[in-house]
């Protein structure tokens, strides 16, 4: 009864500020749901497309686009080269909640922000979506060599910025999640 019960994903699709008709492609897919929200609000006047590293994230993509019935187009390809027409969306996301980028070899990463700046129309925007690292006893009972997620760390903002993006900031850190946007330049 005095349990809050809403759109889960209504902190996801406000971050991204997508809507109706834009081009939106999402790298990576930890949580289908998550995607198939931002993918919703394209419509059908718009394009939603997903590159995910492995045929387990791909199957994720489709079994949510297609609970949600929504169109999305899914494809198998590594995120350093993407299988995307150069100047083509108006917003990328990168779904790092599973360690994505911040798995990468530096080189891989660099790679992989240059194709997203490669696709993106000029003014168009990246926002990278990573977890929140855990406190208390169950930081130190998931405690990894890694050390802290990319995006929370703060080497997703240094990393934006080091290959060209500009404007980067961190959005917000809530609900588990951290959200870094990072604009390409228009000349």
């Amino acid at each position: 009864m005095f349990l809050k019960k809403g759109d889960p994903y209504l902190l996801i699709v406000g971050m991204t500020g997508v809507k109706m008709g834009d081009a939106f492609v999402q790298i990576g897919c930890a949580h289908g749901g998550r995607m198939a929200a931002v993918a919703s609000k394209v419509g059908l006047s718009g394009r939603a497309a997903v590159i995910a590293p492995d045929e387990t994230s791909a199957a994720r993509a489709r079994r949510a686009a297609e609970e949600s019935g929504v169109l999305v187009e899914v494809e198998v390809a590594p995120p350093a080269r993407l299988p995307l027409a150069d100047a083509a969306f108006d917003l990328a996301v990168v779904d790092d909640t599973a360690g994505l980028f911040g798995t990468m070899r530096p080189e891989s990463r660099v790679a992989s922000i240059r194709e997203l700046i490669r696709v993106l129309r000029a003014g168009g925007r990246v926002l990278v979506v990573g977890a929140v690292p855990r406190g208390g006893l169950g930081a130190v009972l998931s405690r990894t060599q890694n050390g802290p997620p990319f995006v929370a760390s703060g080497d997703a903002t240094k990393a934006l910025e080091a290959d060209g993006f500009k404007s980067v900031r961190t959005l917000a850190e809530r609900e588990g999640l951290v959200f870094v946007e990072g604009i390409k330049p228009r000349g």
